[in-house]
């Protein structure tokens, strides 16, 4: 079907930011008491899960909390080594100008995304609903719905994870999915999204052509 709203996903969908956040994830397991991870494990973890991931860690969910807003403060620190995929900035452009709002529903800061999409590009998205838990975004999706007062029928999520697809079905609408972010396409195809976009151009050109998308 065609979509009056889109709700992103930020870090390994919009923002080139897997790189950094397995350097901030050692840093917080220092300080946590939790596994590092080599760069051959954290290749093995995108094919795992997000509950999968944190019993490899050997993290107790109790920590959970903690561990979120160590790893928020690095990137309000470290933010400059944070950058969107090539073509994001487009792909908003594109939705403002075919009338279909934007929202973007992270674990990550508001203040932070801003600062990495810019202020003009920021200016775009519509509704922010930022600082979700790790599996908090269903709650954070209905928000942005009662916000916007938009039919869950005419949304679509778009995330990397599994945890993203799971939270779009939670919160009744439709789960899209993307390959260039965490997770890997196997284990994303493994979630049935109803759609999954290989590049940020498809996405655009899916979401912007005014026909419908076919759905799984």
């Amino acid at each position: 079907m065609t979509y009056r709203l889109v709700i992103f996903d930020f870090d390994g969908t919009l923002a080139d930011s897997a790189d950094w956040f397995i350097g901030a994830l050692n840093k917080a397991a220092v300080r946590f008491g939790f596994r590092t991870l080599s760069a051959e494990e954290a290749a093995m973890l995108r094919g795992r899960s997000n509950r999968e991931i944190i019993r490899y860690l050997e993290v107790p969910m109790w920590k959970m909390p903690m561990i979120a807003r160590f790893i928020r403060r690095l990137a309000v620190e470290e933010v400059a080594s944070i950058r969107l995929f090539a073509g994001a900035e487009d792909l908003l452009r594109r939705l403002q100008a075919a009338g279909i709002g934007v929202a973007i529903v992270s674990s990550n800061t508001e203040a932070t995304i801003r600062q990495v999409l810019g202020p003009d590009t920021a200016a775009l998205v519509d509704v922010y609903e930022c600082g979700a838990s790790l599996f908090g975004k269903a709650a954070r999706f209905r928000r942005v719905l009662r916000r916007t007062g938009i039919s869950p029928a005419e949304v679509i999520s778009i995330g990397d994870e599994a945890r993203d697809m799971e939270a779009a079905r939670q919160a009744g609408v439709a789960a899209g999915a993307v390959t260039w972010g965490y997770a890997t396409p196997a284990l994303l195809q493994s979630c049935k999204p109803d759609v999954l976009f290989a590049s940020v151009p498809e996405l655009a050109d899916r979401l912007t052509s005014g026909r419908r998308i076919k759905v799984a």
